[in-house]
């Protein structure tokens, strides 16, 4: 399996950048680590040995980017306003570095984007901000509600990138065209989270695969079984 290790100056968040892509060829996913979790964190945890043999084959090409959720969600010495603009610079990141640069290079119209819990969060995110951007997007034991880290704060900003808030108005066509996984765990701290948002995509026709795994943890046993599945199902 190809791996290539890329290390650069952001020039969206200012800081250096280090990412890891894995494959040769295939359809373009990106994997968002868990809760401020390094671009290593999906090789380590083996998530992306449990999928060897079809990024071997040439099925699918993972990009795993650094987070930065701590100087965003989680940073406690900004204002909550600043810590949404952080993670919107991300989002910016994401799209203008990683994505212009496999659709401008790779032949690619659109890109998948993948995550487990808070990874979970950031690729949904991402997919439902971007629509137009995004053709698969798997979230495993994600969580939706972005309130809780911002002490009470709301603004437009919030507003836009909380799932939970913004999704009963999103009516961008390409929602509907987009191959849609909802993983979750009977055990998962975050089943709540997924049944409300498979509420939300059942009410507007929105077609997706709400898997639940009866008796299932949330944590990387579950994830790694899960993985192999969405990603042959691609």
């Amino acid at each position: 399996m190809k791996e290539q290790k890329l290390k650069y100056h952001s020039p969206t968040l200012g800081m250096d950048i280090e990412m890891l892509i894995f494959g040769h060829a295939g359809l373009p996913i990106i994997v968002f680590p868990t809760t401020k979790g390094k671009y290593f964190e999906s090789r380590d945890f083996k998530l992306i040995e449990s999928v060897r043999p079809m990024v071997e084959a040439g099925k699918v090409k993972f990009y795993c980017p650094d987070s930065v959720d701590a100087y965003s969600w989680y940073n406690k010495d900004i204002h909550p306003s600043q810590r949404v603009k952080n993670h919107m610079l991300y989002d910016q990141f994401i799209e203008r570095e990683i994505v212009d640069a496999i659709t401008n290079n790779f032949g690619y119209q659109k890109v998948g984007v993948a995550g487990a819990s808070f990874g979970g969060f950031q690729a949904l995110n991402f997919a439902f901000r971007h629509p137009d951007r995004v053709s698969h997007l798997i979230s495993m034991s994600g969580a939706f509600e972005v309130k809780g880290f911002l002490d009470g704060y709301y603004d437009d900003n919030v507003y836009f990138n909380n799932p939970v808030d913004y999704l009963p108005n999103n009516m961008n066509p390409e929602l509907w065209n987009m191959k849609i996984v909802l993983g979750v765990g009977g055990d998962d701290i975050c089943l709540q989270a997924n049944y409300d948002m498979a509420a939300i995509l059942k009410k507007k026709n929105i077609p997706h695969w709400f898997d639940f795994q009866a008796n299932e943890k949330h944590d990387w046993p579950l994830w790694r079984k899960m993985f192999p599945k969405y990603i042959a199902a691609v």
